[in-house]
């Protein structure tokens, strides 16, 4: 449903919680890389009839002159209803690379005396605009006030027509795939809290999906339209780092505590996100077309604390690796919080977190969080060692943990490649690796990511081989010669060096630290207990008594099926034998 109006309208109730749907299939077409919005408006109570439900809505421009709302059916058709704040005719269209030529538009509205018009057109070039001969889009409404239209139109995601443009993703016939765009959060005019957040995922594509992340960026970014390679040739798709929400394989959907949710509708708050989506086509299947993605709910009844996720670990470029052949291998990834302050612009008031989720692919085994203050271990932040890919999902904490700033977060991941015969290097692919974890907190502040990496320089002499730079570093690690022995020189060489810590913030400002690694102590488990090994010999005779009591019971309550005799004295029999053998045993 739209956002909530502050004005009592004719045939529209007040709405208190919204969902609003970040989905990919509105801005990930096949050929698609941005929309076109020729004429822009919102909408006005007009006492008209109430427009049919439709699930999902954002604005379009900062000054929410213009509303779109969408949903679409199981038979793939897609319903539009748009709302202008203008008279006369409108326009909404696709367009492939967020230019004139191309784009496939429809165009509607009212005449003077009352009547309506609407079409399917494409743009040829600049200056022609030709109609359609096969008219896909199908008018449900378009009505007129004083001050606005709005049109009601369906069409289905894929028409056939080389006029029209799918509005679907079709997944490359690539490994792995990462794909990009930007969109705005809804346009709220007071202070909203997102408080909930849930995956949405194509059922046939469900083992297609890797993960989805939606990251915040700063007002400040200048970002690209349409969709790309988050981390291709063009690196201004990979802006904006602060995680916002986020699911990956085996997720759930997630409600944030009664005092803390994810704050939007202040100056202070972002306006756009970045949608990421990996995809894994192990098999390159062709054909795949998918429409996954992440539904927001929020609402203007706001909690105590703004939230925020904090991104911790192994900084996946450049020179995180795993030798082959490894039972176990342990990689570090560090962040040294004592540049929070001046990164942040300001005192940074302690995290408190409440929440986490921890990532690695195919190797990762176990991963463990650990917290540090002056040197000093405090404890075990958060921790999985039986690290399950197919289970990721964020993880309440048993009670809120406190961060100060200047302390240290070590995140040590376990990884195992008996199954691998080559070095599996940090990256992108399922194939690579990762050692991240998401640490939910409040209450908020501008720091996106704290990560670390070892000088592998120092790792590569420590294993006799010649480097003068990181990627000569990187490179000799083909010439090692991996075994047991090689394997745990590499791990230990690459928790002794130095650390390059790696702070970014929302407005992508970058700072680098230093630290070193420090090692990880594990609390004392607490005794176990086997209670039948301290049973005595009258806790046996109760038992005993107990279980022919239970038998007796059994038979005389039974009018249809009854338990014989013999089978009955052999029962006792057998108690009879336990308690003598454990007092003989005496």
């Amino acid at each position: 449903m739209g956002p909530s109006q502050q004005n009592s309208c004719s045939g529209y109730q007040q709405n208190t919680e919204i969902a609003v749907v970040l989905w990919i299939m509105s801005v990930l077409f096949s050929r698609i890389k941005g929309m076109l919005f020729l004429l822009f408006l919102t909408w006005f109570c007009s006492g008209q009839p109430a427009p049919p439900l439709l699930r999902f809505s954002v604005y379009l421009d900062p000054s929410n002159m213009v509303y779109l709302r969408w949903d679409h059916d199981e038979e793939e058709m897609m319903t539009f209803e748009l709302q202008v704040r203008t008279t006369g005719w409108v326009a909404f269209g696709f367009s492939p690379h967020g230019e004139l030529p191309g784009s496939d538009i429809v165009i509607g509205g009212v005449f003077p005396n009352g009547s309506v018009y609407f079409s399917d057109f494409h743009v040829v070039d600049e200056a022609t605009l030709e109609e359609d001969d096969s008219q896909d889009y199908q008018l449900l409404s378009v009505t007129e006030n004083e001050t606005s239209t709005t049109m009601l139109f369906k069409r289905h995601l894929r028409t056939c027509d080389s006029n029209d443009l799918d509005i679907t993703f079709a997944v490359p016939v690539e490994e792995t795939k990462y794909a990009c765009t930007f969109l705005p959060l809804p346009m709220v005019k007071q202070k909203h809290h997102i408080y909930k957040f849930e995956p949405v995922i194509t059922p046939h594509n469900i083992t297609l999906v890797h993960h989805i992340l939606v990251y915040a960026c700063g007002n400040a970014s200048v970002l690209p339209s349409g969709i790309d390679d988050c981390y291709g040739a063009n690196p201004d798709f990979a802006l904006c780092s602060q995680v916002v929400v986020g699911w990956a394989v085996g997720g759930e959907s997630y409600q944030f505590p009664d005092d803390a949710a994810y704050s939007i509708g202040t100056p202070w708050d972002p306006q756009y996100v970045r949608l990421e989506i990996h995809y894994s086509n192990f098999y390159l299947v062709s054909g795949l077309i998918d429409s996954s993605g992440v539904r927001i709910y929020y609402t203007p009844e706001v909690r105590k604390y703004d939230l925020g996720v904090l991104q911790t670990g192994i900084f996946t470029f450049p020179v995180h690796f795993i030798p082959p052949g490894a039972e176990s291998y342990r990689s570090y990834g560090l962040c040294n919080s004592s540049q929070f302050d001046e990164v942040n612009g300001k005192p940074v008031p302690d995290l408190h977190v409440f929440a986490y989720l921890l990532h690695t692919h195919l190797a990762g085994r176990g991963v463990k969080v650990a917290q540090y203050r002056n040197g000093k271990q405090l404890g075990i932040i958060c921790e999985d060692n039986k690290y399950d890919f197919t289970l990721q999902e964020i993880r309440d904490m048993k009670e809120i943990l406190v961060i100060k700033p200047g302390d240290e977060i070590l995140v040590e991941c376990n990884f195992q490649t008996l199954d691998r015969s080559g070095i599996t290097f940090a990256g992108p692919s399922t194939m690579n690796e990762m050692c991240l974890s998401f640490l939910f907190y409040y209450p908020r502040n501008n720091i996106s990511s704290c990560m670390g990496y070892p000088d592998i320089l120092y790792v590569a002499h420590v294993l006799k081989q010649e480097a003068s730079d990181a990627v000569e570093g990187m490179m000799a690690m083909d010439f090692v010669d991996w075994n047991n022995e090689t394997v745990k020189t590499a791990e230990k060489a690459a928790k002794e060096a130095d650390q390059i810590v790696v702070i970014k913030t929302i407005n992508e400002i970058q700072k680098n630290e230093s630290g070193l690694i420090r090692d990880i102590h594990i609390p004392e488990q607490a005794l176990c207990h086997n209670i039948s090994a301290q049973l005595t010999l009258s806790d046996f005779r109760a038992t005993a008594n107990l279980r022919l009591a239970a038998v007796h019971n059994f038979e005389s309550s039974t009018t249809k099926e009854t338990v014989s005799l013999p089978l009955l004295f052999l029962t006792q029999l057998l108690f009879a034998w336990i308690i003598f053998s454990s007092e003989y045993r005496k």
